[in-house]
């Protein structure tokens, strides 16, 4: 498929934050998406079933359209048809739980009493024809330690025409605020936001290496959603169709699942997203993906391994030799293989112990995927890239898809492609590394011009060959020499340091006279300071 450009859009980042600090003080930082992210989606459900209400009103009153008539009664059945609105995938809200309600009330005393009714309202009205949705919508506000006056204060900023659907169509404007708001939030929580949040470029080389044209997309720890909205614009940037692409997920974590489940309501997405802990309470056991896009838990320790079925079919083998209560890492990688389809591909995030951990529950694992051919690529990802880990991670790249059959990926089934990325990335703060779209683009082309046939519909320039220090295309009886270590160091070697060309012998006598010069400004420097010294 070609990739259609993005075209410019609308800045509205300066006036979020904004909105957020208007719950200082009342609000812990780590609690502000509880509070905005919910009115962000009531301002998104209530504008778009206003703008199919608006749309209905101009074709009734309009002598060329199908809908028009002059009966009142006629109109005002039409109005209220909610056929007329789920055919446009929306409903009819309530006057007290639309946007408009509230901003019309904003100063009044009870603003908080409204607010959780109008939540109250649109919960129960989407259950009716979502039952899936119940429950996205607590009451929180009356409860809360805000004032009516920072309540007032929350909805009038996001009341704001920039960040209106209905007075920019075109935009997809709350989902982004949505995005912007999880992505704050994600830096303002720390460490807490792990179960919510991966770094937008850690998402996009995710999805990019995969290619998520068609088919069954799965998350077994599906956070925010983030995954899935990352698969959604690689559609759109691709020229793509959502109606070709599956959802399903599972979290953990209800209030997370909540977050899940705005953020692909927002998107106008269907999916199918549940409750429950993958490791052990397995949702979707019988479901075949054709891709699984994930960043699990790192590390899990305490697991509870024991509490698995003896025979549970996602196992390679027997419990004890292919579980350890130590790491869950490893069980996250069966489950995931467990879940693909026939020709299905999975990319996951992994903590860079699994690349070569010798548990035995751990390396027996590894050792059966890269004997039974289920890698396909190991990328080494650069340090500093999460919010809410230090912990150093890699990408695991496990595929159903390697025996060259289907005409468009070439025949590596005894191949693994190493990538190393530690090099790559810029720093945007202190603390914190993003991979740019050069960084994201580099990588899925040199894993494409891998894995791919030259194709010249694809207008596939680019072969692949292997570079010293950033790549490598392994075979399995190597992996196993180096005793099924995976760390693409071993492989890919060091990068070539540029001759130029001055002999050596040269260069060392040069280095000496530089040396030499520096030192003798050093002990001039100090005989200066010395006599400062005597002057005081």
């Amino acid at each position: 498929m070609t990739k259609k450009t993005t075209k410019a859009d609308i800045n509205f980042e300066q006036e979020l934050w904004k909105a957020a600090n208007e719950l200082r003080g009342a609000v812990a930082e780590n609690q502000y998406k509880d509070f905005i992210l919910p009115l962000i989606f009531l301002k998104h459900i209530s504008e778009r079933y206003e703008l199919r209400r608006d749309t209905l009103t101009l074709m009734l009153n309009d002598p060329k359209s199908d809908y028009y008539t002059q009966d009142t009664d006629e109109q005002r059945y039409v109005l209220e048809d909610s056929d007329e609105y789920l055919s446009k995938n929306t409903y009819i809200i309530p006057k007290k739980a639309t946007w408009q309600f509230l901003q019309d009330n904003a100063e009044q005393d009870n603003i908080k009493v409204l607010v959780d009714d109008a939540f109250q309202l649109l919960d129960d009205t989407l259950a009716t024809y979502r039952p899936d949705l119940k429950g996205i919508l607590p009451r929180i506000f009356v409860k809360s330690q805000l004032t009516a006056k920072q309540v007032a204060g929350l909805i009038n900023l996001l009341a704001n025409p920039k960040l209106s659907e209905k007075e920019n169509p075109d935009s997809d404007i709350l989902g982004r605020v949505y995005e912007y708001y999880i992505g704050k939030f994600a830096i303002a929580e720390g460490s807490g936001a792990g179960q919510f949040f991966t770094p937008g470029s850690i998402v996009r080389l995710l999805v990019e290496m995969i290619e998520p044209y068609e088919g069954k997309i799965f998350d077994a720890a599906c956070g925010s959603g983030g995954m899935f909205v990352q698969s959604l614009k690689f559609l759109k940037a691709h020229n793509g169709d959502k109606k070709n692409i599956s959802i399903y997920g599972q979290e953990r974590y209800d209030g997370t699942l909540r977050l899940c489940k705005m953020n692909l309501a927002l998107r106008d997405l269907s999916f199918d997203v549940r409750l429950g802990d993958s490791l052990l309470q397995d949702k979707f056991p019988d479901l075949k993906a054709d891709f699984i896009i994930v960043n699990p838990p790192f590390n899990v320790s305490q697991w509870h391994p024991e509490d698995l079925p003896e025979n549970d079919p996602r196992l390679f083998g027997p419990r004890e030799e292919f579980t350890t209560d130590g790491n869950a890492n490893y069980m996250w990688m069966q489950t995931f293989w467990s879940h693909l389809s026939d020709k299905g591909t999975a990319s996951v995030v992994m903590a860079n112990g699994a690349m070569t951990s010798n548990n035995k529950g751990e390396k027996n694992v590894r050792q059966y995927m890269v004997d039974n051919s289920m890698v396909d690529c190991i990328v080494r990802l650069p340090d500093k890239l999460f919010l809410t880990t230090g912990i150093p991670a890699c990408i695991f790249i496990l595929s159903k898809n390697r025996d060259g059959k289907d005409g468009i990926h070439r025949e590596r089934s005894n191949e693994i492609l190493f990538i190393d990325t530690s090099k790559m990335g810029t720093m945007e703060s202190r603390k914190l590394r993003v991979l740019t779209d050069e960084d994201v683009n580099k990588v899925a082309e040199t894993y494409h011009a891998w894995r791919n046939v030259p194709s010249k519909e694809t207008a596939q320039s680019v072969s692949y060959e292997n570079i010293d220090g950033y790549c490598y295309a392994g075979t399995l009886d190597e992996v196993k020499k180096q005793d099924y270590k995976l760390t693409p160091g071993i492989y890919v070697g060091s990068e070539a340091i540029e001759d130029n060309g001055i002999p050596f012998e040269e260069k060392m006598e040069a280095l000496k006279t530089q040396l030499q010069g520096q030192f003798e400004n050093g002990n001039k420097l100090q005989v200066q300071i010395l006599e400062n010294f005597k002057k005081f």
